[in-house]
């Protein structure tokens, strides 16, 4: 097959997404498909004398691809594209897209995960990896998230949702509960989350949350061990733990290797391990997703779980948790990813 795959774009997690792309493409070269792997942003901007040669020389952007450990400067990266004009899709990218059989999404956050991207392809005809505009945009806000899980009986902690017009005290009058998340709405990889352990820190931890975003969610702490459920065509994948060795599961501890530990299978009951696993399906239908995703829970000490939010593009980097959950599951990564291209498709054609 001809596949393009997508990596970079221009949200906080642009590094995290670049290491999943350069490692989708060379895995998916060792199963003999011809792989183009561009940035939506930057675009090829080299003059293109022909689409043809990029996929028979398997062009790749990605050099050598890393994550440090701050989310990336993205007015910086902004100032390096040749061509300065507002429009997000760098040149000849649709075009590059237009002549694959499909496009994989390598992205994390921002317009590639928020369902903008997904909408811009489907408006052109390109067939791409996961979820479509809708569910994309749904599992994107956390907020809206919340709300679905609530109305679906989908297990949650307790939250309360803050529009950038509250100002001041308005944080303290509104909510009472401590310690608490304050999380940006539609960030990812944890950018912008703060765990508050009193009234006096909340003020100064949502106005640093409204620097990414113009909604910000208030979520109770759940002390407790951390799981994440991988899903594969609407089917639950082996639970796996993620146990930080310091702190909590912030940017750094995710992508950083050998800041964090992962058991999978987790070592958990059969009966809750089942549950948890039911629970993760659910949570993943009731968001319209498809093809794949991941939802993340917490356990407490009196072994109730609570779904946090659901990932539509999971990360593919040698730390990411969905490759683990797969390979615990007999699934190999240039398996998983012609697997997430089958499941793709079969959604273009239902």
């Amino acid at each position: 097959m001809r596949i393009v795959v997508l990596a970079g774009g221009i949200s906080s997690e642009r590094d995290v997404s670049i290491l999943s792309g350069a490692r989708v493409a060379a895995a998916l070269r060792t199963k003999g498909h011809q792989v183009v792997c561009i940035d939506p942003y930057m675009g090829y901007e080299e003059p293109l004398d022909s689409i043809d040669r990029l996929f028979e020389e398997n062009y790749d952007f990605t050099g050598d691809a890393a994550i440090s450990t701050e989310a990336p400067d993205i007015a910086e990266v902004k100032k390096r594209r040749k061509n300065q004009s507002d429009v997000y899709f760098g040149d000849h990218v649709l075009d590059i897209c237009r002549a694959a059989d499909i496009t994989f999404l390598g992205l994390h956050g921002g317009e590639g995960e928020d369902g903008t991207v997904q909408a811009a392809l489907a408006l052109n005809g390109i067939k791409y990896t996961g979820s479509d505009m809708l569910g994309a945009a749904i599992a994107m806000h956390k907020g809206v998230t919340k709300g679905i899980f609530l109305n679906s009986n989908v297990p949650t902690p307790k939250s309360r949702l803050f529009k950038r017009d509250f100002t001041g005290s308005s944080y303290l009058d509104e909510w009472d509960t401590y310690p608490c998340v304050v999380k940006p709405c539609s960030a990812g990889s944890s950018v912008g989350v703060q765990i508050v352990t009193d009234r006096n820190d909340l003020v100064a931890a949502m106005a640093a949350a409204f620097t990414y975003d113009d909604d910000v969610l208030v979520e109770e702490y759940i002390r407790g061990r951390e799981f994440s459920v991988g899903i594969l065509g609407g089917k639950a994948l082996p639970v796996i733990e993620i146990i930080p060795k310091e702190g909590w599961y912030d940017y750094k501890n995710k992508y950083q290797q050998g800041a964090t530990k992962e058991v999978c299978p987790a070592k958990l009951n059969r009966d809750i391990t089942k549950k948890m696993q039911r629970e993760a399906e659910h949570a993943y239908e009731v968001l319209r997703l498809k093809a794949y995703g991941r939802v993340d829970f917490l356990l407490d000490k009196d072994n109730n779980f609570y779904c946090l939010e659901a990932n539509t593009l999971p990360g593919m980097t040698p730390m990411s948790l969905l490759p683990q959950e797969a390979r615990a599951d007999g699934i190999e990564y240039p398996e998983l990813c012609e697997k997430i291209i089958e499941l793709s498709l079969q959604k273009v054609k239902k």
